[in-house]
């Protein structure tokens, strides 16, 4: 989503329209579920995917076509072969899609954009009307950052898309921070890996010529600090998420020692089953449990045979990911989208 609302800011800048759209309903097998979204300006489509192919085209053409028009408007597909105005997908599903069209001349879009890619919330939600209106925008307690909340307000703020008969409610859910311990091979690698996956990177590396901005240019922060003295240079929290991959077996026990003393969402380390199990051994004898250890991903990512860097990285991102997308559907009960969280970026 930060990726669509940076090139929709840029267009605005430039004075140029856009049309915002959004997946708002899907019923049996769809390509994307609710909230997906995509950014279209009348050369094509800009940034984002509500799921590929025909759904994709077809609004892609629609978004254009709107565009020329200046005006919003709703429209359902059909996923079923044979069936009275279908596309010819085979997915067996339907799907309703927002085609919210946006004018540099509203005050509101630019007030929007400027809020999210800017300000460091915990949560929030995004309004857009069905019919004639502006877009608002909720901080975590429903309080309205951009333009007028709406009667009954509090039925919008849910943990997934909502949507009425005069709104789409998006809930904005904080981006992940990934904590890259080490900042070697596998390292240079993972970074923009997770970065194109929607985490947030920080690198941390007790060596100046690895902890360096040019080694990590798509990195959100890179730290060169001691291991010895995480804390000094760092703060984590239970929302993160830690892989440790540093440089040798020493380094990686003295970090993870003092990531389990407060253990984040998720933590990963890199290492054979004989090196986990002596390093193992020493933590039990520094006074952690076996429940401690059960939460460490040891050896780190899923087991597809990665060797090089790159397939090393491939394999310790999808495991994160599959992490990730399991704690969101855990919390997906209602009321606030990551409520106990500390201050992150607004958009995931």
């Amino acid at each position: 989503m930060r990726q669509i609302f940076e090139h929709l800011d840029s267009r605005l800048r430039k004075a140029r329209p856009a049309m915002l759209a959004a997946v708002m309903e899907e019923h049996g097998s769809a390509p994307r579920g609710r909230g997906a979204m995509m950014l279209v300006g009348r050369e094509g489509r800009l940034v984002g995917t509500i799921g590929g192919g025909a759904v994709e085209k077809r609004s892609v053409e629609l978004a254009q076509s709107l565009l020329q028009e200046e005006r919003s408007a709703t429209h359902d597909f059909f996923l079923h072969q044979n069936r009275r105005e279908d596309i010819g997908m085979m997915c067996g599903g339907d799907v309703s899609v927002l085609f919210q069209y946006i004018s540099p001349a509203v005050p509101e879009w630019q007030a929007l954009t400027a809020q999210l890619l800017t300000r460091r919330e915990s949560a929030g939600w995004l309004l857009l009307p069905l019919e004639a209106g502006t877009p608002v925008l909720l901080d975590g307690s429903g309080g309205c950052l951009v333009g007028s909340a709406p009667e009954a307000v509090q039925d919008l703020m849910k943990k997934t898309c909502i949507r009425t008969q005069s709104w789409f409610s998006i809930p904005l859910i904080p981006q992940t921070r990934a904590v890259i311990f080490g900042a070697g091979h596998i390292a240079a690698e993972l970074a923009p890996l997770l970065k194109q996956v929607d985490f947030q990177v920080t690198v941390f590396d007790d060596r100046p010529e690895y902890a360096d901005k040019l080694r990590f240019p798509t990195a959100d922060e890179v730290i060169c600090g001691s291991y010895e003295e995480i804390g000094g240079k760092l703060c984590l929290d239970k929302e993160d998420y830690a892989v440790v991959i540093t440089e040798g077996h020493r380094h990686d026990f003295v970090v993870e020692r003092q990531l389990l003393a407060h253990p984040p969402a998720y933590l990963g380390v890199i290492g054979s089953k004989t090196k986990t199990a002596a390093v193992n051994q020493r933590l039990l004898d520094c006074g952690f449990s076996e429940a401690d250890l059960a939460q460490v991903h040891a050896p780190i990512g899923t087991k597809i045979k990665a060797v090089t860097p790159a397939e090393i990285a491939v394999s310790i991102a999808g495991e994160m990911i599959l992490v990730r997308a399991e704690r969101r559907e855990s919390q997906k009960s209602g009321g606030c989208p990551m409520s106990g969280s500390q201050s992150r970026d607004l958009l995931p």
